[in-house]
Formats: C-alpha cells, structure tokens, sequence
C-alpha cells in the first residue's frame, strides 16, 4: 500500500481520492481548508483519513506529509511552490496540475538535484494532450505545425457565452489572460490570450479556438528547432470569445480578475454533463509523402460506481492517477525533473486510469 497526500478535496480532487482509493493500491491522507469537503471524501473512500490544513502551511503541510510516498497536489496552482518545496524537503514524489507557466518553472528549479520525482502539468491540458503530440510525431519528420486544441464544454449549454463552470474558476481566467507560448519558425515566442481565433468543425458540429495559456506545458521548450510551429488553443462554441474580450478588455475585468471570478461564480452554474472535445494534428513528412497525423476524441460524462462524473473530472483525474501509477511502477524516472513528453502514450492508455481516455 502506497501511502498518498491528496491535496485539494475539490470537484478534481474528488475523483482523484475515487479512483486512487477504489484501487486498492493507495492509502490517501485527503487535506484541504474546508473540513466538510474532506469529510465527503473521507466517508465515502476506504481507508481515506481526513486533515483540514492550510495549503501554504509549511508547518503544516510537513506535519501531513511525513513519511507519505508521494504528494498529489489538487490545490490553486499558486499554491503549488510551497507544495513542491515541502514535497522536496520531506522526499516525496510530487504531482499537480497546474497549467501556470511561472509555477512550472518554480517546480523545475526545485526538481534539481531531488532525490525523488516532480512531475507537474499531468492532468489534461497540459498532460494527456502533450503525450498525444509526442505519439502523433513520432512517425513523422519534417514536421511543420503541430496544433493541440482542447475544450472542456457542457453538453447542454443556456447562457450566451455558452459557458458552465467544470473546474477551477481561478485557473479558468488565468488561463484566460496570461500570454501563450508557441514556436514560430521553430523559436520560441509569446501570443496573445484570446487571438488567432479559428472555426473547427468536428463530427458535423462547429466550434471556435483561439488561443488561450498554459497548455503547452514544457512542450514548446522541448521541441524547440525541431518542429517549426506549435500552438495550443482553447476550444469553445461560437461566439464565446466575442463575449470574453467585451468583459475581459472593454468592461477592463482583466485588471480585476477576483471580481470576473465572483461574477462568474455568482452566475455561471456548474454541470456535471460535459463533454471533452480533444483534436490534435501534426503535419510533416511520412513514408516520403505530406501527410497530416489526426487524434480526435469527445470523452463525455458517465457514471463510475453509480455515481455521475463529470468528463473535466474523468479526463483530469485519469492523467494524473495513470502517471502516478506509471511512476511506482518504475516506467518514469524516480528522481529529478519528469515531463509530460516522457510518458509514453502506448502505456499510458494501456494503464487502468489512461483507459478512460481509450
């Protein structure tokens, strides 16, 4: 038994403690801020033991984590530098799935010279949407574009922006406003947020992407000189981004983003009927001819142990909970710096929790 700190007892972290606990192979201590949502958890998935701690508690977070194997970290992605920085004191594996490029860049520096593994952005998007590009290319050279789109929508949309709360609302709007790394003509540079916007049509329905941070992970470092333009957008219906940029820039709510997240809070509802539309291609050379490598893939809510889950808890929780596995089971390396590139597709999706995205 593997003795796992989850941190964050939110909509993610829920399914993670579901599918760690259920398996029999992990013994979860569940932290969060708010002792009823670790209650839920802790009432609902064997052997889990419940500890209402602050996040950026150093003291506490030691206390939590002392003699655990490893970290999850469910938590706002500014919290995770203290996460990781405690995870590294108390020689734990860490994991998150943060999406912020500077916290990255945080974990990484930290990573140096670890005796254990930091494997951050293993959730979605970055995470399984990076393990796909390196699969698509691998057959490939010469590649030219390489575009990643992901979008995480309700089924059923009734507002005007089309638009229901599936996840972190803070992440949402960082995401929304940080600038977006590419590579363009192989080098590395910075777009705009909400730019670029293009019409996709996937299985008979139109959508919209443009581009949107974070994404990409280490992704663009890593193939740097290698392929000559890469970029990742989010995928929403029509006429999303029209509304986001006449609240993000006329209403000027990009300066007060906590205002945009209470607003949005206050009136956007959650659901838990969504559906992940996920639509990579690559472009370059195969067996002598042009060719454009697709993986296309809408992964829709579903009830687990009779229980509905929504598609942006399933898809997330199953990158992490797979790599993790992946990790114990000696196929990362243990120490050190891990990324999403490293991960190899064919045993990610062969592996219990990678199977949800089959």
């Amino acid at each position: 038994m593997r003795d796992v700190v989850l941190i964050g007892a939110g909509k993610i972290g829920r399914m993670v403690a579901h599918f760690l606990g259920f398996s029999g192979d992990y013994a979860l201590r569940v932290v969060d801020g708010d002792q009823a949502a670790v209650d839920r958890i802790c009432t609902r998935v064997p052997g889990a033991r419940g500890h209402a701690a602050d996040f950026t508690d150093p003291a506490a977070l030691d206390e939590v984590m002392r003699g655990a194997a490893a970290v999850v970290s469910c938590a706002p992605f500014h919290c995770n530098p203290v996460i990781a920085e405690r995870a590294r004191a108390n020689r734990l594996h860490y994991f998150d799935l943060t999406e912020d490029v500077r916290v990255t860049d945080q974990v990484e520096a930290l990573a140096k010279g670890a005796e254990t593994a930091f494997v951050p952005q293993c959730g979605l998007a970055p995470g399984f949407i990076t393990i796909v590009a390196m699969h698509l290319l691998q057959p490939m050279t010469d590649v030219t574009d390489l575009r990643l789109r992901v979008g995480a929508l309700p089924r059923f949309p009734g507002n005007r922006l089309k638009y229901n709360l599936t996840w972190s609302t803070e992440g949402l709007i960082n995401e929304y406003c940080q600038p977006c790394e590419v590579l363009l003509d192989g080098r590395l540079a910075t777009v705009q947020p909400l730019e670029n916007l293009e019409e996709i049509m996937l299985d008979g329905v139109r959508y919209e992407a443009f581009n949107t941070s974070g994404g990409l992970g280490t992704l663009a470092e890593t193939l740097k000189g290698k392929v000559r333009n890469v970029s990742y957008k989010s995928i929403r219906y029509p006429g999303h981004n029209y509304l986001l940029k006449f609240l993000l820039d006329d209403m000027r709510l990009k300066d007060d983003q906590q205002a945009l997240a209470a607003m949005w809070e206050r009136t956007l509802p959650t659901t838990f009927r969504d559906q992940i539309v996920i639509f990579v291609t690559a472009v370059g050379m195969h067996q002598g001819k042009l060719t454009e490598n697709v993986f296309a893939r809408t992964i829709y809510h579903r009830e687990i142990d009779g229980e509905n889950w929504s598609g942006i808890q399933i898809t997330t929780a199953a990158g992490v909970c797979a790599v993790v596995d992946m990790l114990f089971d000696g196929a990362l390396p243990q120490q050190g710096f891990v990324r999403m590139e490293d991960v190899s597709y064919a045993t990610f999706i062969q592996n219990r929790f990678g199977a949800y995205y089959a």
